[in-house]
């Protein structure tokens, strides 16, 4: 089934976060285990013309994804995603933070907290994203690092790995 995929990306700076909400052309449980499998992370987590490398991937409350996006001259820029909650199929709660190859979250740059609901109807599911920041300062610092771009680029790339893994 063929979508127009809907994307808004909402800054609200005095609430210090960004929710993003995207829908896809495909069942909830598909959807859910691309984002929760590192299998599929691995096929779609960043944006083009970069890739995605995982180091460790444990998805459980107190488990963690410890990946890097490469680009491809090779040079790595490593994140660690903390989950803190989850509700099969439904939603998952993470820390997000930019970190070193060992896993070390690095503390100048931005954390945030991201609440990810996934709500489908039949063959199309939609994804909620709220990335809460700790000031509008981080919020604008991501902003300026082009968050907005990386995450349409991002996220095209899982529509096109949803295409391949439907019938």
């Amino acid at each position: 089934m063929k979508i127009d995929p809907r994307f808004e990306f909402v800054v609200d700076k005095a609430r210090n976060r960004i929710t993003v909400e995207r829908d896809f052309a495909a069942r909830q449980q598909l959807v859910w285990d691309c984002h929760t499998r590192r299998e599929y992370l691995d096929q779609w987590f960043a944006p083009k013309p970069l890739t995605t490398r995982t180091k460790h991937m444990e998805f459980k409350a107190g488990g963690y994804w410890h990946y890097a996006m490469v680009t491809p001259d090779g040079q790595s820029f490593w994140s660690r995603l903390d989950y803190l909650s989850i509700e099969p199929i439904r939603s998952y709660v993470a820390l997000d933070g930019f970190a070193d190859e060992s896993g070390v979250v690095n503390p100048e740059m931005p954390r945030a907290r991201w609440d990810v609901a996934f709500a489908g109807a039949q063959d199309r599911t939609t994804v909620t994203t709220i990335i809460q920041y700790d000031s509008a300062q981080d919020v604008q610092k991501v902003i300026d690092m082009g968050l907005q771009a990386g995450l349409t680029s991002t996220l095209e790339r899982l529509d096109e790995l949803l295409l391949t893994l439907q019938p």
